[in-house]
């Protein structure tokens, strides 16, 4: 078979045919999805899994962690996994390096689980419960609204301000949260309110 080809059709045959081999080397060709779906589920199946919000930045991406142990029956849960949610509709499954090494910040031996607080005059940190680190914090802002709350301004006209507290938000919160969250910092009369994704 004798075939006339111009250079201009062989630059268009061999570009289809890198095309063609680079996404099925990329995973988008039937053996490399059926060997995913085959092997995936075994992987995660005695897994619980558990959908939250990634904690890095202001974006609040959803993630999926997978863990093994089940904390009903008493045992210890060990996260095994972390992926993004594809329901999420912020990052649609997809998540940055930070993201994506979240299991490692996790199990870190460094990380901290518990509140600490260094007492006057200490050169270290203690740990406390939560309850104490709660009504820690609770005294020291009824003290300074106590001792700072400007109730009117000059003219006599109300203001109901407290600009000695300041509160930054999370921003991986839910728009009802937020909402509350604003509202409490409002009725309070803090001044200086903002939120993470803002900045």
């Amino acid at each position: 078979m004798n075939m006339e080809l111009s250079r201009r059709g062989f630059m268009k045959a061999a570009g289809a045919g890198v095309a063609a081999t680079s996404l099925g080397a990329m995973g988008f060709g039937g053996a490399e999805a059926a060997v995913i779906a085959h092997v995936r589920p075994m992987k995660l199946a005695s897994t619980t899994e558990t959908r939250n919000t990634c904690t890095y930045c202001s974006v609040a991406c959803g993630i999926i962690m997978y863990s093994k142990g089940d904390v009903r029956k008493g045992e210890r849960a060990e996260l095994v996994h972390v992926e993004g949610d594809a329901d999420h509709p912020t990052n649609l499954g997809t998540l940055c390096p930070k993201g994506a090494a979240l299991k490692d910040f996790v199990r870190a031996e460094t990380r901290l689980r518990q509140p600490m607080h260094r007492k006057p005059g200490s050169d270290r940190f203690e740990p406390i419960t939560w309850d104490a680190a709660l009504d820690r914090i609770a005294r020291l802002m009824k003290d300074d609204r106590d001792a700072n709350f400007v109730a009117t301004n000059a003219a006599g006209v109300p203001v109901n301000r407290w600009a000695t507290t300041g509160m930054l938000a999370a921003s991986a919160t839910t728009n009802e949260t937020a909402w509350t969250t604003f509202k409490v910092a409002k009725t309070l009369g803090i001044v200086g309110f903002d939120n993470q994704a803002r900045v």
